[in-house]
């Protein structure tokens, strides 16, 4: 934890011509009317209440009819193991204060580098561990269950490199990612390469980092402690190997996966080399490239949707240690 640790150390004071952005963040609660919920006349009344999350979140339109959804509603709020899990939910972010505190800093910085960006409203829920979160432009959902960590009763059914992430530290940098994409465009067809893969993840664990100056980068893309400080140090040996194997420019989708996708290791280069390995190495080429280019803005840098111009002009070259 001293390696990250200190990586953050001299960016953790927040900006002061940041903290002067207006980005009201509004909390809604909705854990405790959602547990209130008998029978399904009270689950109608709580979707009347709330259409955006019915229409957007629930999905209303899957459903044959509101009775159905209805239904469905009354048997989640009235399941005892649920309401177990509501339950340890509020006992962990029992403060909305605070969680609002979190995240209009959040969004303060999001509306620092684009200030055309609406914050939506900001429901929290519990979902019965169905879907983590849900951001648009009218609406953040955030699925409180997902996040209470090792100490729940009942966790995500993901595997254990996964589910580490599903703790109180990991909520904020999940919902960054999220708002990433709407400003990290996909890539076009002739751009799906190891390379472009590497650098649109990249892109997206910078924005990040931007966002959430105080997060370590461990919590940022999820890795151990000891994860990211091994790659740290054989940085040089991971971006060899994907220059040795001649991989950034490979388009086969099964092979780009192995190196950007879940996987608890990726043997291919060593079997202490964590899952998302070109992840990471894209994020440390659009460190470098920012670095290299202090004018470019965070906003100019989510636009560019050149990756071998971003690795050119990075001169991104690792040095053994």
């Amino acid at each position: 934890m001293l390696l990250t640790g200190c990586k953050k150390a001299n960016t953790c004071e927040i900006n002061p011509e940041v903290a002067k952005i207006e980005a009201p963040v509004q909390v809604e609660r909705l854990e405790q009317s959602f547990f209130a919920i008998k029978n399904e006349a009270e689950a109608r009344q709580f979707l009347a209440r709330n259409p955006l999350l019915a229409n957007q979140f629930l999905q209303r339109r899957q459903y044959p009819s509101d009775a159905a959804l209805a239904a469905t509603l009354t048997r989640l709020a009235t399941n005892p193991g649920l309401q177990k899990l509501g339950r340890e939910t509020q006992a962990e972010f029992s403060s909305t204060d605070t969680l609002q505190a979190e995240l209009k800093q959040m969004m303060q910085h999001v509306r620092y580098y684009f200030p055309n960006f609406r914050v939506p409203p900001v429901k929290t829920f519990v979902s019965g561990l169905s879907q983590d979160l849900f951001v648009n432009d009218s609406l953040m959902v955030l699925s409180l269950d997902f996040f209470v960590g090792p100490k729940a009763s009942y966790r995500p059914n993901v595997p254990g490199y996964i589910l580490r992430r599903y703790t109180p530290a990991h909520l904020l940098p999940t919902v960054a990612q999220a708002i990433s994409s709407k400003y990290n465009q996909p890539l076009p067809a002739n751009q799906q390469t190891m390379l472009g893969e590497m650098i649109q993840l990249g892109k997206s664990l910078y924005f990040s980092e931007k966002v959430l100056p105080c997060t370590p980068d461990s919590v940022l893309i999820g890795y151990t402690a000891d994860e990211l400080a091994g790659l740290e140090f054989n940085e040089s040996k991971v971006w060899a190997h994907f220059i040795e194997k001649k991989l950034l420019y490979n388009n086969s989708p099964f092979t780009i996966q192995k190196y950007v996708s879940e996987r608890p290791n990726v043997p291919e280069i060593a079997k202490t080399a964590p899952g998302r390995i070109g992840a990471w190495v894209g994020w440390q080429i659009v460190r470098k490239y920012m670095e290299t280019h202090p004018n470019v803005t965070l906003a100019q840098l989510m636009a560019k949707k050149d990756p071998q111009a971003i690795l050119n002009e990075s001169r991104y070259r690792p040095k053994r240690k």
